[in-house]
């Protein structure tokens, strides 16, 4: 909590961006906390009592038992009835594919997600009460989506780790390592919050550190100074748009993109540049199916609308 307080301003900003790209697909506008300025609302309670493994309570005539485990942050638990088989698990289900990979917030903890699954599933729970999304009733049932969403980031896991300790560098793994589609379309594992190849850039942030493994990325020139280079080098940032909204029209979004930003790098007062690259990543923001990806890309569209918008007469 004191994280989130020292960071407030960028959490805020984060989140802003983050959410920012569904904004205009809901029926109003989304609060975020009860002060817009301020990540923690200010008489957010402190905890008085905290613990590193299990806390046993008495709620009434019924036990709760309190687990931690690391998963989507690194103070998560799980809370356990015995008397009535009844879990309750947070954000380590929330009917989408795990929240594991967050690209814009602090390292998350996929294995041991899985982990505290296979721990919750040993308990033989009747009912699972998650963070999100409905309710799932039945032992077995229970036991069958816990045990795919546990094996999903364990599969994660071992492929990464597998390539980095073959010499693979970050590149290759996130194009190469992949959920089944079968897996992905179950309606508890949908890619539609967070998606695998995010989690897969944070099992090798965890193991692996920041740098990808090219060497120039590792003191990379600035962003600018990169696109004024390909831009001379293309012939001009006029050329390097145009081939960028080329390629988008042929549907190589990714590539796209790239080529967008360079053009916008090396002309970052050009309107027609910047209407351009708005419509390139409008265009990648409408395929995409995480929230994730659509706020960020979203967000990008909107700033060069911004460029575009201040040269307006």
């Amino acid at each position: 909590m004191q994280r989130y307080d020292d960071t407030s301003d960028w959490n805020v900003l984060i989140n802003r961006r983050q959410f920012g790209g569904i904004r205009s697909e809901m029926r109003a506008p989304m609060t975020l906390v009860h002060d817009p300025t301020r990540f923690l609302p200010t008489d957010t309670a402190k905890p008085d009592e905290t613990f590193d493994i299990r806390l046993d309570l008495r709620l009434g005539d019924h036990e709760v038992q309190l687990h931690h485990a690391r998963g989507e942050t690194d103070d998560h638990l799980w809370a356990w009835v015995p008397d009535k088989k009844w879990m309750f698990t947070g954000d380590f289900v929330i009917w989408n594919f795990p929240n594991a990979g967050n690209p814009q917030k602090v390292q998350r903890y996929a294995l041991e997600w899985a982990h505290a699954l296979r721990a919750m599933i040993a308990q033989g729970p009747e009912l699972l009460v998650p963070a999100h999304g409905l309710p799932i009733r039945g032992k077995q049932r229970i036991a069958s989506v816990l045990g795919d969403i546990a094996g999903a980031l364990e599969a994660l896991v071992r492929q990464v780790l597998e390539m980095m300790n073959a010499g693979e560098t970050l590149d290759a793994i996130i194009h190469t390592v992949k959920v089944p589609a079968e897996v992905l379309a179950k309606p508890y594992l949908r890619p539609l919050y967070d998606e695998p190849e995010f989690v897969v850039r944070g099992i090798w942030r965890l193991y692996g550190g920041w740098w990808d493994g090219a060497a120039s990325r590792l003191k990379p020139a600035p962003d600018a100074v990169l696109g004024a280079e390909i831009a001379s080098l293309a012939g001009g940032a006029d050329v390097l748009i145009a081939r960028a909204k080329g390629i988008a029209e042929e549907g190589d979004l990714r590539l796209a993109c790239h080529l967008a930003d360079f053009a916008a790098w090396a002309a970052p007062d050009d309107p027609t540049i910047h209407t351009r690259r708005a419509e390139i990543y409008n265009k990648r923001r409408d395929v995409e199916l995480s929230l994730m990806s659509k706020g960020i890309f979203k967000a990008a569209a909107r700033e060069s609308e911004a460029v575009v918008k201040r040269h307006q007469p």
